[in-house]
């Protein structure tokens, strides 16, 4: 079987690019899958790639770099026109599409530009649902007011103008121009592939023509191999959460939770990864927050690799995902199957993959008081606090098996092109 997928990484190709330094790209997940997959098909990738760099093979995958233009000349565009994101590559991805000659093709994510090969291709096409813009900017401002969209990060140079992006006003507008794009191509989508609940509820009003099928996701592999250590209450308390530089992923409902915490005496120490004392998301919480803000026990660690990830994890008590909209979170995916007790909020997918008393606790989204309650019930509560992390332990590993996932998508690629004849 020749699959073909559009993706936003180039998955496994990272590491033959990463030997120029010339892109340090994410999607964990995708390596994961890509190195699983490209053992039982013939797997070819293209991706966006900003340097004009030709076809290559890494491992048992071939690799289709699209070209973008020049990455100076592009960002400058995005500043003042706003970039372009419909079908300027179409001819490229047919070019692509006619090179491999795949039997099946598989897009993942809804999000970008490679939908517009829908309708142009008789090859069946397949759409994983990664997160939905169309949600995603309903519940955008969720936990803050619009007028903060506009705050700035300091002051202006041209490097930040070029390069950089000064407020979440930016953002915000870009992400409404990919909404729209989603709602357009995602209404051709014949066969879908998703993971929660969530995602084929909305499905099935934004694409109401298409098929639906189960496909989970292949963690990074050091999550597999490593278990929660700290199950043990005494000192200080800490709490772990991998979280963004985005205003709907929950960060000024860490700080309140963490201040409300401390106002009834617990020593606590809440550790976020992804956010530093200069994020905008920091600056703007501060300035809404005002005394609500805590002083002391907030750690801020920025950007961190897999190891330090799992090093984190393993020093805490305690998992939060404090998101205000999700699919499937690979951080409370990642935080489950190392067997930690975890504590998120039921928004979008997450009840999909955490049972309410069972393998954690879901609170609402945006809720402080809820949130704080659940971390003491928890906390005054080990024997609690462990069964929900075995349990999460279980269902995360029946979940997100290499061997499952491999034989399961197999399946769907051999029902789709079957269908399509």
């Amino acid at each position: 079987m020749k699959v073909l997928w559009f993706s936003n990484t180039p998955a496994m190709g990272e590491e033959y690019l990463n030997k120029t330094s010339k892109i340090k790209g994410t999607g964990g997940w995708m390596y994961s899958l890509n190195k699983a997959l490209q053992h039982k098909v013939e797997l070819a990738i293209a991706f966006h790639y900003p340097y004009n760099k030709q076809y290559f093979e890494y491992q048992q995958t071939s690799f289709y770099p699209i070209y973008t233009g020049n990455i100076i000349i592009e960002n400058i565009k995005k500043r003042i026109i706003g970039g372009v994101y419909d079908e300027d590559f179409l001819v490229q991805y047919l070019r692509v599409i006619d090179l491999v000659k795949p039997d099946i093709i598989h897009i993942h994510g809804t999000e970008n530009s490679f939908l517009c090969i829908l309708g142009k291709t008789e090859i069946p096409v397949v759409l994983s649902i990664q997160g939905n813009l169309t949600v995603y900017i309903h519940k955008f401002l969720s936990g803050f007011h619009g007028k903060y969209l506009s705050k700035k990060s300091g002051n202006i140079s041209l490097k930040t103008f070029f390069f950089g992006r000064n407020s979440f006003q930016k953002g915000f507008s870009k992400m409404k121009k990919m909404a729209s794009i989603e709602q357009k191509y995602l209404f051709r989508a014949q066969y879908i592939i998703g993971r929660t609940d969530w995602d084929k509820r909305i499905t099935r009003v934004l694409a109401p023509g298409s098929k639906y099928y189960l496909g989970n996701e292949i963690l990074r592999s050091g999550f597999y191999e490593n278990h929660w250590a700290n199950n043990q209450p005494e000192g200080k308390f800490i709490i772990f959460t991998t979280n963004g530089n985005n205003y709907y992923k929950g960060f000024e409902t860490i700080c309140h939770t963490l201040q409300l915490l401390k106002n009834v005496g617990m020593d606590i120490e809440w550790r976020v990864a992804g956010v530093s004392e200069n994020s905008l998301i920091n600056l703007i919480t501060k300035k809404i927050l005002g005394n609500n803000y805590p002083e002391k026990g907030l750690v801020l660690l920025g950007s961190l690799d897999e190891n330090e990830l799992i090093s984190n994890l393993r020093e805490s008590h305690l998992y939060v995902m404090p998101s205000h909209i999700e699919n499937s979170p690979n951080n409370l995916c990642e935080a489950m199957i190392m067997g930690m007790p975890c504590i998120a909020t039921f928004a979008g997918g997450t009840g999909s993959m955490l049972t309410d008393g069972e393998e954690g606790i879901l609170v609402q989204d945006g809720d402080p008081w809820s949130m704080a309650g659940s971390v003491l019930e928890l906390k005054n509560d080990q024997e609690k606090a462990l069964k929900f992390g075995k349990a999460a332990r279980e269902r995360a590993f029946l979940r997100h098996s290499k061997e499952k996932i491999v034989i399961n998508l197999m399946e769907t690629y051999k029902t789709i092109i079957d269908d399509k004849n």
